[in-house]
């Protein structure tokens, strides 16, 4: 009877524990399956942000392709611009010259026509000279007639480099400008300063944001003057203390060969004289005679263009002072530097009258000379040595 009792007090007992334990079973697989579930989610999250993050990276990169190709395609038309501005220049002289030949009706009128040509071809000519004149400053009147003294600074740098001072600013701050590609300009407070041992610890670094191309760059009036390097005649107007482009224009006819024989890194030479800013360079249309253009500093834009008689041929530097274009020529494997060509743009000075000036006491080649108006000498870079010539000069 006991035992009867006892058998159904177990049975629901055990039911009831046999019901939890199902129960609890199924919690357990419900929790499994839910956390299956929010690993299968974390991953596929995880995914979806890389892939985001890939998409972002790649979309970077094609901005800055396109930002690229945009400045790229600016720059492209701005000098088909130019070249369709000289085209229709020429499109317009040959017509008036069409004109000119289709008015021809007898030999009377002929000669009448040709000598009213003459007369005003003259007159054109001379009010050219008078523009000229009226441009530059013909109180600059001084000529070069020797080379003075040399004084080697100091040896620091590449083969090939260009060093100066500003000729526009009253400070006397040297500005280094290493090899013939290169983004840093080093800006020391003096020569002193430049002169002491470990002289780049005490320098001011200037990052361009473009590198430059030669040795035929300059420093003007607190601003660098350069040719960027990859470009084909892209001149670069950039604020030194403020580290930033101001300006840059296009140089029409340059760029093709390099402005000097010896010298084959720079295809385009910037020079300051007592006018201001000038650009050297050679084209083949000119058979390699260089060519020389006045430049405006302050708005960037060409003011006169002369095709000089000097050649590239054997040529490594050139320099300008005072109108006059002087070119130092010299052997390929270097020696003594001379100059023997001389292209004066207002023709006050007869090339062939000019003797021929050697540089005294070095043998070697040098890769830029830059003059400087306002000390009277030239800061020269040859075969990584920085040199002081100075100059000198008569009236013309």
């Amino acid at each position: 009877m006991v035992a009867l009792q006892l058998q159904f007090l177990l049975v629901p007992f055990l039911t009831s524990i046999m019901g939890e334990a199902q129960y609890m079973m199924q919690d357990a697989a419900l929790m499994s399956y839910i956390d299956q579930r929010f690993l299968s989610l974390e991953k596929r999250l995880g995914k979806c942000n890389q892939d985001i993050m890939d998409y972002v990276e790649e979309f970077r990169g094609f901005s800055k392709m396109v930002l690229s190709r945009l400045a790229e395609v600016s720059s492209y038309k701005a000098e088909v611009k130019n070249e369709v501005e000289n085209l229709l220049t020429r499109i317009e002289r040959a017509q008036r010259d069409i004109d000119y030949f289709g008015s021809i009706t007898d030999s009377n009128t002929c000669i009448e026509v040709h000598e009213d040509l003459v007369k005003q071809q003259l007159f054109e000519e001379a009010e050219e000279k008078k523009k000229l004149t009226l441009m530059l400053n013909t109180s600059c009147d001084h000529m070069l007639t020797g080379i003075k003294s040399i004084k080697i600074v100091k040896k620091s740098g590449d083969k090939h480099g260009s060093w100066m001072k500003d000729p526009g600013k009253k400070h006397s701050r040297i500005y280094l400008l290493n090899g013939s590609v290169n983004n840093v300009i080093l800006e020391f407070a003096n020569i002193m300063t430049f002169t002491v041992r470990n002289h780049t610890l005490k320098a001011r670094r200037v990052t361009l944001p473009f590198p430059w191309e030669g040795t035929g760059h300059i420093i003007y009036q607190g601003f660098l003057f350069y040719h960027r390097y990859g470009s084909l005649n892209e001149i670069i107007k950039f604020n030194i203390q403020q580290r930033s482009i101001t300006d840059q224009m296009l140089l029409l006819g340059a760029g093709r060969i390099p402005a000097y024989q010896l010298s084959p890194s720079t295809k385009i030479d910037l020079a300051i004289d007592e006018q201001g800013l000038w650009a050297i360079h050679a084209e083949p249309e000119t058979e390699g005679n260089i060519v020389v253009t006045k430049i405006n500093h302050i708005t960037m834009a060409v003011e006169h263009t002369w095709d000089t008689s000097c050649t590239s041929k054997g040529a490594e530097a050139a320099f300008i002072v005072c109108n006059t274009l002087y070119v130092v020529y010299n052997f390929p494997s270097g020696g003594n530097s001379r100059i023997q060509c001389v292209y004066d743009v207002l023709d006050a000075v007869n090339s062939y009258e000019t003797p021929i000036l050697r540089f005294p006491k070095y043998q070697g080649s040098h890769s830029a000379m830059h003059y400087n108006p306002k000390e009277k000498q030239l800061f020269a870079w040859g075969d990584g040595s920085q040199i002081i010539y100075k100059l000198h000069t008569k009236q013309k």
